[in-house]
């Protein structure tokens, strides 16, 4: 049996055959097992992007409101623990390895993937700390993720794009579909996509899921440096934008108070908790600055949506010689990411990533090539060479961005042994 974390999660890495293996029978098996059958609230959140921002936004705010808050996001950045957190804290690893061998004992010959075991595991450390309310963040679609096998009293679809097309399909309508199976009949949905595909609408309505649509059911307007928040069952006025930087946020901020109507008869959440939540918010390397000259930014934009999203934010950023740290795994649409962020970017500095889909050097190099990026390209060996050469080139006043993968920054933080929120 291991006998700390790291060979815990290695023992994990090696159950079975795929790192991604989508189906909820081998999960929903050891769930039963293990009788983890929570009696609080849950919130499911999926979407190809900004599930981290709304889980982060929703943690924030119902701990401000004093709830006992479970919290389960993934990827991590440095720390596995980084996945599990109760009332804003990371749980230890003593508690992860007692429920890593609670589970093995349990799941007898059932091989378990990494990311199911995980997701059990958070659930079980919910239960036993009695929380009052849980967070969870779907790992990957939806309708087959190992999230999914818990019954969710909200659910949560922030946007729908094309990534994971091995495993969701190569259109917006197939993903869609996916992405729907976390709705529950006669419970509430809700959608921020401004241009849901039909599959998605078809679900709900086929279940009997209520659908809360953004611009028609909920919705934002900014104003004067605030904004005021509307909804089908009420209004908040007056809000200071969420510390999370970025002007998609305010979009992520709606959603989240939909979450709190929609929940309001079991977790009500008063308009101060709403104001200190939005404030007091933090997440790691979701157009992160770092503190300091050359001015460093962390973002974990690893598709097109995200590199969209990355794009209007440099473009609302004052003018500066932009050094572009950038890596990314080999599966990814890497020509997409760059065909958006190649105005924005002056020098890019490309490094292989060390993780098994990462791509070369050579094929990032290719893909800059093939795009006939406008910016000089340098490559380097690895991610911390591109940061020790960025910091050497950058002047005081020029700027470092470090994205294309949750591994891209999490090398860049190592190497510069920052830490995460």
């Amino acid at each position: 049996m291991p006998k700390n974390l790291a060979e815990w999660l290695t023992h994990l890495e090696s159950l079975h055959p795929k790192t991604i293996a989508l189906g909820l029978e081998r999960v929903a098996e050891v769930k039963h097992r293990l009788a983890l059958d929570p009696d609080f609230p849950v919130i499911v959140v999926g979407g190809t992007n900004g599930k981290g921002s709304v889980c982060a936004m929703l943690e924030s705010i119902l701990y401000a409101a004093g709830y006992k808050v479970g919290c389960y996001t993934s990827p991590h950045i440095l720390r596995y623990n980084e996945r599990v957190r109760i009332a804003k804290q990371q749980v230890s690893d003593a508690e992860l390895c007692a429920s890593f061998e609670q589970i093995e004992h349990a799941r007898g010959d059932i091989a378990l993937t990494y990311f199911e075991f995980g997701t059990l595991a958070a659930m079980q450390s919910f239960i036993a700390h009695n929380v009052e309310v849980a967070i969870l963040e779907v790992g990957l679609g939806g309708r087959l993720d190992a999230v999914n096998v818990f019954d969710s009293d909200c659910a949560v679809v922030t946007n729908v794009d094309i990534d994971h097309t091995d495993y969701l399909g190569d259109t917006r309508e197939q993903i869609a579909y996916e992405k729907a199976g976390i709705f529950r009949a006669g419970k509430v949905g809700i959608c921020s996509d401004a241009n849901i595909p039909q599959p998605l609408l078809d679900h709900a309505q086929a279940i009997g899921t209520e659908l809360w649509r953004i611009g028609a059911d909920f919705g934002c307007t900014p104003h004067q440096g605030q904004w005021d928040y509307r909804s089908k069952v009420g209004a908040r006025n007056a809000l200071p934008h969420p510390a999370l930087r970025g002007a998609f946020q305010l979009n992520n901020a709606s959603v989240v108070l939909a979450v709190l109507d929609v929940m309001q008869d079991r977790v009500p959440v008063s308009m101060a908790a709403v104001r200190r939540g939005l404030t007091e918010v933090e997440l790691t390397a979701r157009f992160q600055f770092v503190p300091g000259k050359p001015q460093l930014i962390l973002d974990v934009a690893h598709n097109p949506h995200a590199a969209r999203t990355l794009a209007q934010n440099f473009a609302n950023l004052p003018p500066a010689k932009t050094y572009a740290i950038f890596a990314m795994l080999k599966d990814k649409d890497m020509a997409g990411v760059v065909r958006l962020l190649d105005p924005h970017i002056d020098v890019w500095l490309i490094a292989a990533i060390d993780a098994p889909r990462g791509a070369s050097t050579s094929e990032l190099a290719q893909v800059l090539q093939d795009a006939s990026v406008r910016g000089e390209v340098v490559c380097l060996e690895d991610v911390p060479a591109a940061v020790r050469f960025a910091y050497n080139a950058a002047g005081e006043n020029d700027r470092i961005a470090a994205f294309g993968s949750f591994y891209t920054v999490a090398a860049v933080m190592q190497e510069q042994g920052l830490r995460t929120t």
